[in-house]
């Protein structure tokens, strides 16, 4: 009885071994789990990592420690709802045209969206959170979601505050994160999974007095600290934009958040406050992720979805396309690689899908603008990135269009809609963005080649919705009241576009201000009107033998935008 006893133990403690090892083997050869994080107006410095000695942010800074730090991380486009839809698209804002006042994005772009394409590839994919883009198939994309966001029916803290668990109305910080521990802990170990998080915060509550609310346990954290002022937020460099910046949202959400010592105060500390809640929940996963035994095989992204002013130029929100509105925190934690990394390459956005789909073994659509970023995180391939192009294309009157160009050293940005205003940047010797170097004659050259490189990524990262009006032409018609002739301005649109809901004609005295988009004889501004592509120029009287330059753009059936035509001359009658 004895020896047979002993026979079993040994027998025992042969077979552990072997299990052990082919469990180890099995977990090796499984494809990873996968986790992207993404936060709502968090800026590349809003991290400790990144030197912030005022921000609470341990489990983000594990992350960085131990994963792929990418140090000059942006977003192509700084607003959420563009920034996502790229995230989502592996495109441009240029290519998917989606932004707040457009219809739904394309169901072309969507179908090879990230998500959808792992679920269609044996992953199980969810999502909790801000999806911030218009689309009505998140069933195509997920087997698992809740899309929801800040309640903007409350202009108060119960715009954070209305979600339940069990009896108590938590936070969305704390809803969603707990939204994720549940996903986790209900996950079946031998299917990989890719569960996206949105997650609200920090985003202020734009409709609320406070703006800003947190988690009571982030009530102490700099409670005794008074926040230094913001940096280049002297009268000096509010008075150094042009006047439809001063004159714009940046400005005005300024005083709602900025424009007092009070308000300074409690705005940025509860902008860092809201940070830290996120970085809790992370820990909470992470800390399931352990319990479940799948913290070996999870791969870890992070990253905010555009960046954020602070006060800086006396400026709030995003948009524009400095430093602070365009760069972002990127991380890249895969626990199979042991070596950790700071890295300074041009990562985007746009990579981040081709980042997951190459985690999960799968080849990245042709259509996709963007690139993986694992062999960076591998140590094992030369990025090849020197120049990309930055933009923020939404035509809205109280924030001005721009785009432009960034390297690692320099950057050079316009205005849309007067491509006059010009700045160009050493970011080596200015990474504030303080001294603009566009007008100074000894860099004409440098910004001759930004200004045709920014041209040439827009023609390359266009596609054929993009594309401008065509067959423009100027037929003179005689005025049934001034008996005189004027011009009537004609053109087709372009073939992809099913009908035309509203056009901008713009008319220059010169060649030069054309190209600038500069209206100077006459800018029409948006006109809707559907499908009329005869218009008669309304516009004062042209001189008689004067050459003038027009060109025109439109907006389609679902208020997407296309590029302006080619400039053409006509001389006046």
């Amino acid at each position: 009885m004895r020896s047979r006893i002993s026979c079993i133990i040994i027998l025992i403690l042969c077979i552990l071994p072997i299990k052990a090892q082919k469990t180890q083997n099995e977990q090796k050869n499984q494809k990873p789990n996968i986790i992207f994080i993404l936060t709502d107006d968090q800026r590349f410095d809003a991290l400790g990592y990144a030197g912030n000695k005022l921000i609470s942010t341990p489990e983000m800074d594990k992350l960085a420690e131990e994963g792929t730090y990418f140090k000059k991380a942006m977003v192509t486009t700084p607003i959420c709802a563009a920034s996502r839809a790229s995230i989502l698209t592996g495109l441009y804002e240029r290519t998917h045209s989606f932004n707040f006042q457009t219809g739904n994005i394309r169901e072309s772009y969507m179908t090879d969206s990230y998500p959808r394409i792992l679920k269609e590839n044996g992953y199980k994919t969810a999502f909790f959170g801000k999806y911030g883009v218009k689309y009505k198939g998140l069933d195509k994309q997920f087997d698992e979601f809740e899309s929801y966001d800040r309640n903007n029916k409350f202009k108060d803290r119960r715009g954070y505050y209305f979600k339940t668990l069990g009896k108590d109305t938590v936070h969305l910080t704390r809803y969603t994160g707990q939204r994720a521990i549940d996903y986790i802990e209900n996950t079946n170990n031998n299917e990989p999974f890719c569960l996206s998080l949105s997650f609200s915060a920090p985003h202020a509550h734009d409709g609320a007095k406070d703006q800003y609310f947190w988690q009571q346990e982030s009530n102490t954290l700099l409670e005794n600290i008074k926040i230094p002022p913001a940096k280049i937020s002297d009268d000096t460099y509010f008075e150094a934009q042009p006047k439809f910046v001063r004159d714009g949202f940046n400005r005005l959400r300024w005083t709602w958040r900025y424009d007092t010592p009070e308000k300074y105060q409690h705005s940025v500390k509860g902008y860092y406050r809201m940070i830290a809640g996120v970085d809790r929940e992370i820990t909470k996963i992470r800390e399931q992720l352990k319990k479940k035994g799948l913290d070996k095989n999870t791969v870890i992204i992070l990253m905010g979805d555009n960046g954020y002013f602070l006060g800086e130029r006396q400026l709030a929100g995003k948009w524009l396309l400095y430093d602070n509105s365009v760069r972002v925190p990127l991380i890249v934690y895969d626990p199979r690689i042991k070596s950790q990394e700071d890295s300074d390459v041009l990562a985007l956005n746009i990579d981040v899908p081709a980042t997951i789909l190459d985690l999960a073994g799968l080849k990245k659509p042709g259509s996709w603008q963007g690139k993986s970023l694992m062999p960076v995180a591998a140590k094992n391939n030369n990025f090849n990135r020197d120049t990309v192009l930055i933009e923020h294309l939404w035509e809205f009157k109280d924030i001005p269009p721009s785009e432009g160009v960034r390297t690692k050293d320099w950057k050079y940005f316009r205005y849309v809609n007067d491509q006059s205003f010009e700045e160009l940047y050493d970011l080596n010797d200015d990474p504030q963005e303080i001294n603009n170097l566009a007008k100074d004659p000894f860099h004409l050259n440098r910004l001759k080649t930004f200004r045709k490189k920014t041209n040439e990524l827009i023609v390359e990262l266009s596609d054929e919705y993009s594309q401008g009006p065509k067959g423009l032409q100027v037929v003179f018609k005689t005025n049934v009241e001034t008996k005189s002739p004027r011009p009537n301005y004609e053109w087709v649109k372009p073939e992809k576009i099913s009908s035309q809901t509203a056009y901008q004609i713009v008319v220059s005295s010169s060649e030069e201000n054309s190209i600038n988009n500069i209206g100077d004889v006459w800018d029409s501004k948006k006109v809707k009107i559907e499908n009329n592509s005869v218009i008669e120029h309304v516009q004062g009287d042209l001189k008689r033998g004067t050459t003038y330059f027009w060109k025109v753009r439109i907006w389609d059936q679902d208020n997407r935008l296309s590029s302006y035509s080619r400039s053409y001359s006509f001389v006046a009658k």
